[in-house]
């Protein structure tokens, strides 16, 4: 990305904190488990980071933050943002809690890790041919790909249209999303424009900040940015420095 192209909207994507589920590997949808101790040190270690005044992710510059209603995004949107922060962001009508960025609905398959899934899959007799994979199957009793697809699409027109006026990045425009690693990962790939069933591995730890944007301005083309650099603050060292 150039330097010009720095200024263009991002929309930042923030998994929740661990929780006992995600640790054994549950899949976790409707279900409120909180964050354990260590996921929200996880979480208050990426806001020293990268959130804050002059840093990364800089709550002046939302134009809107969507979060999943379960507790563990709730209580992450809590760690990542200041009171006052969260306060003023609420008053300016810029924080909304929606289903649109629930994690999946995974019906019947909810609290169980893969491996029990495919077991009792094999026993309804499904999967003779090849094995249950989420992104075409969907899941029994709840979600399929293409119910989750039509949320995360609506969803994806609202940030268009908020970010749309700003493309020349002329004022801030950024929007973060907290939820969770399956929905946020399907949201990734609709972003890209590719379908549900794309062969697109992708990694997220809890607690972690991934960014999305737009190359050469344009809201046709949205990209990931994979990789970006900072700016070492010369004149800060050489006060410490002189201390």
């Amino acid at each position: 990305m150039s330097d010009q192209n720095a200024t263009t909207p991002r929309v930042y994507i923030a998994r929740h904190g661990e929780t006992e589920w995600t640790i054994n590997g549950r899949c976790t949808g409707k279900s409120e488990i909180t964050l354990t101790a260590k996921g929200m040190k996880q979480v208050q270690g990426t806001k020293e980071v990268l959130v804050g005044s002059g840093k990364l992710i800089d709550p002046a510059k939302f134009a809107h933050i969507f979060v999943s209603p379960r507790q563990r995004a709730q209580s992450t949107l809590d760690l990542l943002l200041s009171d006052a922060e969260k306060k003023a962001l609420v008053e300016e009508g810029k924080i909304t809690t929606t289903e649109d960025i629930a994690e999946w609905d995974y019906g019947e398959y909810e609290g169980l890790v893969p491996k029990e899934i495919r077991a009792s899959r094999k026993e309804m007799g499904l999967d003779k041919e090849k094995s249950w994979n989420i992104w075409v199957d969907g899941c029994e009793g709840g979600e399929s790909a293409a119910q989750v697809q039509q949320r995360l699409d609506k969803l994806i027109h609202q940030i268009h249209e908020l970010q749309q006026p700003h493309m020349d990045g002329s004022s801030a425009a950024d929007v973060l999303l907290v939820a969770h690693g399956h929905i946020l990962r399907a949201f990734a790939k609709r972003w890209l424009k590719y379908p549900m069933d794309f062969s697109f591995s992708m990694m997220m730890e809890p607690g972690a900040i991934g960014v999305l944007s737009y190359a050469h301005h344009d809201i046709s083309e949205p990209a990931i940015l994979i990789g970006m650099g900072f700016l070492h603050d010369v004149d800060k060292e050489e006060k410490l420095n002189g201390q």
